[in-house]
């Protein structure tokens, strides 16, 4: 972070935040656009598939809300998993092997799940039950997709790490982020083909997209191109180290002590000292990472519950007809608030900025616990992604800063751990509280459900707000 705004710089405006990342986006080299061009068709296509699941197994697989849920909870958790088990591909493969791959994949997971109403019908496999040989189709589709995601994400980023500079990497890790989010909100205009060919038409077009995905990093990123943009980045670094060298820096030094001192250590040592260094053997870590969970799983109900949610609570209702408008709306409202409250909030203490964000974040869960009004769904989404956009890139912050010298990546990753645990927890309730305070027919009492989330999400702040004293005293830096 401090290479893209160091204390010294002046806040940029929020207008400037919004309109930087296209200008630099328009200089990118070749490579990059590759990258961006896919990350953002494959935000099209992953998030809307996300927002019809649950209604695809509830549709034509014949599963309940509960079933359906589970469903939903193996893609977006399984693909935190594959990525632990398969992010390494490109490091063995390469990049432009690994993207193939995991796109060949991915629509080949596609293919199955758009398929598969057609081949119950033509098979005369069963539905209705986890099960179930139709639903042992969709799961294939569903594994495909895992895998190819497990291994795409972290091919793009390092990709992306890969083509750009300590200068100019900053502003691309910010367009990729920014690209994916708009692809997460263009399936807000899909109401159309879903409601000319269902659910299984819309399922048809992703493919399509992820084809174009296929065709742009076969056309953009050549061997010949990525070669020049690898050879141009070598160049750049070895004038900088000249330069350094020149200067007298010792960064290399001190990058190379930790190892030697591994070294010294052996067998069960080495076991006994990763256990003790381990980020989660840090008990403030652990907790102020692990009481995130009750917020985070707001996230969550944004593609396991809003989109029934809101079908079902609007029905009749020109926000119930177009469903993905509101199902959709957070990534827009990220895009564009990210900056705007990164602004004007650049001089407030990291800590206190994740009590406040979290606590505005978890708020408007109790303005549907009032009941389904279209001021208050869209009041929801905007104070949410307000929250969002003041707590979550202070997250990512406080994660690097409260880690030892030395040890960043290592903090970084098992931060997201947490995140892991809510995408597998909330499915196993979400759908149980859709079926008995949202089902398709019969009484609702969507009010109860939304302040038993409410509830749930308040537990961060407070949590937090107790601990300050405790995980904030001797903290690294004055942003505590």
């Amino acid at each position: 972070m401090s290479e893209t705004m160091p204390e010294t710089t002046q806040p940029k405006s929020p207008l400037r935040e919004i309109v930087q990342p296209f200008i630099d986006l328009a200089k990118a080299p070749r490579t990059l656009w590759a990258l961006n061009l896919t990350y953002w068709l494959e935000g099209f296509a992953y998030f809307g598939t996300l927002t019809y699941l649950a209604m695809f197994f509830n549709e034509y697989v014949k599963l309940s809300d509960v079933h359906a849920g589970w469903m939903v909870g193996l893609l977006t958790s399984g693909i935190t998993f594959s990525m632990l088990i398969f992010g390494s591909r490109v490091d063995q493969w390469g990049l432009r092997r690994t993207l193939f791959t995991a796109l060949g994949l991915m629509i080949a997971g596609r293919i199955i799940l758009s398929l598969t109403p057609s081949i119950g019908i033509s098979l005369g496999l069963a539905g209705g039950h986890i099960i179930s040989p139709l639903n042992f189709v969709a799961v294939l589709g569903i594994l495909l997709v895992v895998i190819g995601f497990g291994m795409y994400q972290p091919a793009i980023y390092a990709g992306t790490r890969a083509v750009t500079t300590a200068a100019t990497s900053g502003m691309a890790f910010a367009v990729l982020y920014a690209l994916n989010n708009l692809g997460g909100w263009l399936p807000s205009f899909m109401s159309p083909i879903r409601k000319t060919f269902g659910i299984q038409g819309a399922y048809g077009f992703y493919v399509i997209i992820t084809a174009l995905g296929i065709t742009g990093v076969a056309l953009l990123l050549t061997r010949k191109t990525l070669e020049k943009t690898l050879k141009e980045k070598k160049e750049a670094e070895e004038a900088k180290a000249v330069a350094e060298n020149a200067a007298g820096t010792t960064e290399t030094e001190v990058a190379t002590e930790a190892p030697q001192s591994q070294e010294a250590l052996s067998g069960f040592a080495k076991l006994v000292n990763w256990l003790k260094n381990h980020p989660l053997a840090d008990p403030k870590f652990s907790f102020f990472i692990f009481s995130l969970i009750p917020v985070q799983t707001l996230y969550t109900y944004n593609w396991l519950i809003m989109p029934q949610y809101v079908s079902r609570a609007f029905a009749g209702s020109w926000v119930g007809d177009r469903f993905e408008i509101a199902a959709n709306l957070n990534p827009l409202l990220i895009f564009i608030l990210c900056p705007i409250v990164a602004a004007l909030f650049v001089r407030a203490k990291v800590y206190k900025m994740m009590i406040l964000g979290t606590a505005v974040m978890a708020a408007p869960a109790f303005l549907l616990a009032i009941g389904p009004t279209v001021p208050g769904l869209f009041a929801y989404f905007l104070i949410l992604s307000i929250g969002e956009a003041m707590w979550q890139p202070r997250f990512l912050q406080y994660a690097a800063e409260i880690a030892p010298e030395g040890r960043t990546g290592a903090y970084m990753g098992v931060a997201q751990f947490p995140w892991f645990l809510t995408k597998m927890l909330v499915p196993l309730y979400s759908g149980i509280a859709l079926s008995k305070w949202c089902p398709p027919d019969g009484p609702t009492s969507t009010g109860t459900m939304w302040l038993g989330f409410g509830l749930i999400a308040v537990a961060t702040p407070i949590l937090l707000f107790f601990a300050k004293g405790w995980i904030g005293k001797n903290f690294k830096t004055s942003s505590a």
